[in-house]
C-alpha cells in the first residue's frame, strides 16, 4: 500500500519515498483512529497526511516519551534543534531527518503556511514548562498551537468546495475537539507526565482539583466530584464538535469520508469513557475494534460513491 500511495502522489525520489514511508510507519503505529481514517482518502493524498502526523508525533515524542530519561533542558534543546531543521528544510536546504524532509515537501506541495508549524512548536515548548491551566480560555490559547493548527494544516491537503477561509474555523474547531477528547480520555496518563489539562475552573465548579486527581490516580479510588467534572468536560467537548460539524460539507467530496469517520470515531471515545464510568483517571477507554471496522466499512462505501460521482461529473463535462 505504501508504494501505491507514493506512486499515486508522484513521489519518485528514493530519499523522499523513504522519508514518507517513515512518517507512514509512525501514523500506523501510534495514530490508530487517525490512520484508519486516513485510509479513506484517495491514495495520492495519504502521504501528505502521514507527513503531517509524523512530524507532530516526532515533536510529541521529544516532549512526552515517558521512557526517555532526558531532562527538561535536554528535551527543550532537542525541540529547538528540530525547529531549526524544519526552518532549514522549509527554506530549501537539504535535511536528513525523514519526518522533517517529508513535512517540508508536503508544505511546499500544498502551500501550507509555515507559521502553522511554528505555532505548533510553541505549544510543544509550553508542555515542557506548563503543568496546568487556570481557565478554559487559557487552555484554548494553548490548543491553538497544539490542535487548531493541525486542522488548518490538513485543510489544503483535503481540499474544499468553498473558499478555504470559510472552512478554516471549522477545521480548527475539529482539531480542538479531537484534542479535548484526548484530554478527557487520558487524564491518568497526563497525570503521570505531571500535567492536568482539564482547566482548574472547570474542576473547581464540580468540587474537584489537581490534588484530588492525584489522590485518585495513586489510590485507584473513585470520587463523584471527578466523575462530575469529567462529564462536564465531555459536554464541553461535544459543543466544540458541533462548532466543527458544518465544515464537513465544505470539504472536497473525496475527503469527506475520511474526516467523517474520524469525527464519528473520536466522538465515540467520549461514549467509551462514559461507559467505563468516567474512570479515565485510572484507565484509557477505547472504541471497540468491531465498531471501528464498521465505521471504516461505511466510509469505504461513501468513498466509492464519491469517486463514482466525480467520474460521472467529469464524463458529463
Amino acid at each position: 500500500m505504501t508504494v501505491r500511495e507514493l506512486d499515486a502522489a508522484g513521489i519518485t525520489d528514493p530519499g523522499l519515498r523513504v522519508a514518507y514511508s517513515s512518517s507512514r510507519h509512525l501514523n500506523a503505529r501510534y495514530g490508530r483512529t487517525y490512520f484508519l481514517a486516513t485510509r479513506l482518502l484517495p491514495p495520492e493524498r495519504r502521504p501528505a497526511v502521514h507527513a503531517l502526523y509524523g512530524f507532530a508525533r516526532r515533536a510529541d515524542d521529544i516532549v512526552d516519551d515517558l521512557g526517555d530519561t532526558a531532562t527538561t533542558a535536554e528535551r527543550s534543546a532537542a525541540l529547538r534543534a528540530l525547529e531549526e531543521r524544519l526552518d532549514a528544510a522549509l527554506a530549501g536546504a537539504p535535511v536528513s531527518e525523514p519526518v522533517v524532509r517529508a513535512l517540508a515537501h508536503t508544505a511546499d506541495a500544498y502551500a501550507i503556511d509555515p507559521s502553522l508549524f511554528r505555532d505548533f512548536l510553541v505549544s510543544m515548548r509550553a508542555d515542557l514548562e506548563v503543568t496546568d491551566y487556570a481557565t478554559y480560555e487559557d487552555l484554548r490559547a494553548y490548543m491553538h498551537g497544539s490542535a487548531a493548527v493541525i486542522g488548518l494544516q490538513m485543510l489544503p491537503v483535503l481540499g474544499t468546495v468553498v473558499p478555504r477561509e470559510e472552512a478554516a474555523p471549522h477545521a480548527a474547531a475539529l482539531g480542538v475537539a479531537f484534542q479535548l477528547t484526548n484530554f478527557v480520555r487520558d487524564v491518568g496518563e497526563d497525570l503521570d507526565r505531571g500535567r492536568v489539562y482539564l482547566p482548574a475552573d472547570l474542576l473547581a465548579a464540580h468540587g474537584a482539583h489537581r490534588d484530588l486527581l492525584l489522590w485518585s490516580r495513586r489510590t485507584g479510588r473513585r470520587d463523584r466530584r471527578i466523575v462530575s467534572a469529567l462529564a462536564a468536560a465531555a459536554a464541553l467537548t461535544r459543543d466544540v464538535y458541533r462548532e466543527a460539524a458544518p465544515g464537513l460539507a465544505m470539504l472536497n467530496p473525496v475527503a469527506r469520508p475520511c474526516i467523517g469517520a474520524a469525527f464519528v470515531l473520536y466522538g465515540e471515545i467520549l461514549d467509551a469513557v462514559r461507559r467505563d464510568g468516567w474512570s479515565s483517571v485510572h484507565r484509557r477507554s477505547a472504541v471497540p475494534r468491531r465498531r471501528r471496522a464498521a465505521v471504516a466499512a461505511a466510509g469505504v462505501v461513501r468513498v466509492t460513491a464519491a469517486r463514482v460521482g466525480a467520474a460521472m461529473r467529469k464524463g458529463a463535462a
